[in-house]
């Protein structure tokens, strides 16, 4: 066990040595530097290093490893499973590391790892270049893309990872590495969905996308049109071009001036199509969507880093999500999707999803690990509430929905939508053929486990 006294000298040294701030539990702003996006984490680190640049970050690991503390990562985003914390270790926060340097020429951008979607979509959009992001601005580019990366874009653009170009990270004893293509490639293969297991990245190099226009129709309709409304979605998915994308929910309606009155605070379904160009070929591919009875719409070319704010939830809400990959979308399950959505809890923040996937990520490399690629669909409960007296009917909603549909799931799993469920599951969302390939890596860059704080591979 370290000494008090070292402890002491070794935390006034970090204090010295950091360009960024150092916050202990006695200081000013402690509280507010834990506080992550999901209400219902509330852990307390023995340190928080807000880390100015990738110097500090060597010098916040190596203070860590010196002391035996435990490490998280915190990059810009949500952290809903609360992997960014942890109770008496460090905490590697990178949200004041979030530039970003767009290189129009070479078609690629280089984020921070401290940066979020919101950040990344803002400089790309005057370039009218793009690439698949989340679905919400609020989300951490890094986490998002060394999970996988599922968005909007991805029909056309293929996963996050499969845009990768290079990632510059620092491992578990300090060591700056770069994992390319061309350097260490086996490290930059099991960057494609293995997560924050082999170091901290402090920036990403992604390819772009030309994107000069982004198309939305958002459709409100009453709850028992439901099957129709999938019915009808799954035929524009089905012979619609890869440039289709987005989703049915379910959810309750909210105080927006687009919503009527009378569905305010009460079960609504809802289309949303995205179209990874103009107005025109929109309307065009969502008319059938557009011909049956509903209540309200939105249809219009918007740009695409607005449509990344539109489903922004606030911090400081209840959430716990889940998600299931399927085999299809058979109307039997259409049925059971839509009879589970009179369980919803509302009024609460709850929405019951389904994505489509298919196009270029059918079709992406297949040799990354990331099992789902030929999933065509994708069921995932969202889980977000305010009050804790909801914890209970909340998390059994989303176990149950779950249950409803593995009857027809592949059995892999979308890590970055789900928390911690046992090592079977991110084995699942790893690819069983892919976890021992991934705990060699592992045992070559952290041998010691020291970033576990995620979904953990153990090295072999």
């Amino acid at each position: 066990m370290t000494s008090p006294s070292k402890a002491g000298t070794a935390l006034a040294a970090l204090r010295e040595d950091l360009a960024g701030d150092v916050f202990a539990p006695d200081d000013p702003g402690y509280d507010e530097a834990r506080i992550v996006f999901n209400a219902m984490i509330d852990r307390r680190p023995a340190v928080i290093a807000q880390c100015a640049h990738e110097a500090d970050v060597v010098r916040a690991v190596r203070f860590a490893r010196d002391l035996d503390l435990k490490i998280a990562v915190r990059g810009g985003g949500h952290s809903v499973a609360g992997m960014a914390l942890n109770d008496g270790g460090l905490v590697v926060d990178l949200r004041r590391m979030h530039a970003v340097t767009v290189r129009p020429g070479a078609a690629s951008v280089r984020v921070e790892g401290g940066a979020t979607m919101s950040h990344m979509d803002r400089a790309t959009q005057p370039y009218r270049l793009a690439t698949t992001g989340g679905r919400a601005s609020t989300t951490g580019v890094g986490g998002f893309v060394l999970g996988g990366g599922s968005g909007w874009l991805e029909r056309k653009f293929g996963l996050a990872v499969d845009n990768l170009l290079g990632v510059d990270l620092v491992t578990a004893d300090g060591t700056r590495v770069r994992a390319s293509a061309e350097e260490n490639p086996e490290l930059f293969w099991a960057l494609h969905g293995g997560g924050g297991n082999f170091g901290v990245a402090t920036s990403l190099t992604l390819k772009l996308h030309e994107l000069p226009e982004f198309s939305l129709a958002f459709v409100l309709f009453r709850p028992e049109s439901g099957p129709e409304v999938m019915r009808v979605y799954r035929e524009i998915i089905a012979t619609g071009p890869p440039e289709v994308g987005g989703g049915v929910l379910y959810l309750t309606g909210p105080p927006e001036e687009f919503v009527p009155e009378h569905l305010v605070g009460t079960l609504i379904c809802a289309a949303v199509v995205t179209y990874a160009g103009g107005e025109e070929s929109l309307r065009k591919v969502a008319q059938p969507l557009l011909a049956l009875p509903h209540e309200a719409e939105i249809v219009g070319a918007m740009p695409y880093a607005d449509v990344q704010c539109m489903i922004d939830d606030p911090p400081g809400l209840r959430n716990y999500w889940s998600a299931e990959y399927l085999t299809g979308l058979p109307d039997e399950l259409v049925d059971v999707f839509c009879a589970r959505a009179a369980t919803v809890p509302v009024p609460t923040g709850c929405q019951h999803v389904l994505f489509p996937l298919g196009g270029a990520v059918a079709s992406g490399p297949a040799e990354f690990p990331v099992p789902y690629r030929e999933a065509p669909w994708l069921v995932h409960p969202f889980g977000i509430w305010e009050d804790p007296a909801d914890d209970e009917r909340c998390l059994r909603w989303v176990r149950d929905v779950r249950a409803d549909v593995r009857p027809w799931t592949t059995g892999a799993v979308y890590l970055n939508f789900i928390g911690d469920e046992g090592k079977d599951r991110v084995s699942a969302g790893l690819g069983p053929e892919n976890t021992l390939r991934l705990a060699l890596v592992k045992a070559q860059y952290d041998p010691d486990n020291v970033f576990r704080f995620n979904h953990n591979i153990v090295p072999a």
